[in-house]
């Protein structure tokens, strides 16, 4: 038997994923219409199949970080490994039970005082993979994952994956509807667009590479491109919402997603547009390359601006 260790967060917080780890903590962020966490639950299932000894399989999760060691963060993770067993999917347990914090966190720093050790030792490995590969630092690289994840679930889970039918919305590349969204069926969405719980799309709007959050609202042709929508946001009618994508290179198969800072020269960098928690959007308006605050209702257009 194996264990696994997931790892789940540090001391920042996802400060860099703000306004979108304000609701949850960025483990549990949907990518691809899943909790990020459970992408890596679901590929720790599967190391059964991928190891010569039938008897080996992976016996418990062991969740390392100091973010989601808190009562009120690791409740919702306990759902997830909870929802995932009822469903029968995993054989796996949490391998933390500690209803508060771990008491070695802050304390034991992976990198110096345990991978050190063991390499020391000649104890430690790397293994290279020609796998799927993505850190997920700011909102733009989860839009980047969910692209990866999309394009996984050809292979994986094809029921996960929306098909152009009769009568329903037009469906061009990779595309997750949960089924409790209400889509029109002259919406076009695709590829990569992920659409959450609850989600009212309208007639003749446009999707693409965007992720759409649990309970938002496209009102009748919106525009949304290279953007998030966050949980219960509205946008308008024949309101446009874009931002600008922020891919590595895709000719370096080791290429990484920048994490730089959101500002240079004193002015916002282009990126990805970013709607918080109940954003009210007008009808016909232009929201560019910005990322708007929760609990905000807009008046007019913005382009490269960050709106408290």
């Amino acid at each position: 038997m194996l264990k696994a260790v997931i790892l789940i967060g540090g001391p920042q917080k996802g400060t860099r994923f703000r306004p979108l780890s304000f609701e949850v903590p960025k483990p549990l962020f949907p990518v691809a219409g899943v909790p990020m966490i459970q992408h890596h639950i679901e590929a720790c299932a599967q190391v059964l199949h991928y190891v010569e000894k039938p008897s080996t399989f992976i016996s418990d999760i062991i969740n390392c970080g100091i973010y989601l060691f808190s009562p009120e963060a690791l409740k919702p993770l306990r759902d997830v490994f909870q929802r995932n067993q009822q469903d029968g999917q995993f054989c796996l347990a949490l391998g933390e039970d500690s209803p508060g914090l771990w008491p070695g966190a802050g304390t034991i720093r992976l990198e110096q005082d345990v991978f050190s050790a063991l390499a020391g030792q000649g104890q430690i490995y790397v293994h290279l993979t020609d796998g799927i590969w993505s850190q997920i630092k700011s909102a733009g690289s989860a839009l980047y994952a969910s692209r990866l994840y999309l394009s996984r679930y050809q292979d994986t889970h094809p029921e996960r994956l929306a098909k152009h039918t009769p009568g329903g919305p037009w469906i061009r590349g990779n595309v997750y509807i949960h089924p409790t969204a209400k889509v029109a069926p002259s919406a076009v969405l695709g590829p990569n667009v992920s659409i959450g719980k609850g989600v009212t799309v309208g007639e003749g709007v446009r999707l693409r590479e965007s992720i759409v959050l649990h309970g938002a609202t496209l009102q009748e042709h919106t525009c949304v491109l290279h953007s998030i929508v966050g949980w219960g946001s509205t946008v308008g009618r024949w309101a446009r919402v874009e931002g600008t994508p922020s891919d590595p290179n895709p000719n370096d198969p080791r290429a990484r997603m920048d994490s730089e800072s959101l500002f240079k020269d004193g002015k916002l960098l282009p990126a990805i547009t970013i709607l918080g928690c109940r954003v009210r959007i007008p009808a016909e308006v232009l929201i560019l390359n910005s990322i708007v605050l929760p609990h905000k209702e807009l008046s007019r257009s913005f382009t490269n601006q960050i709106i408290l």
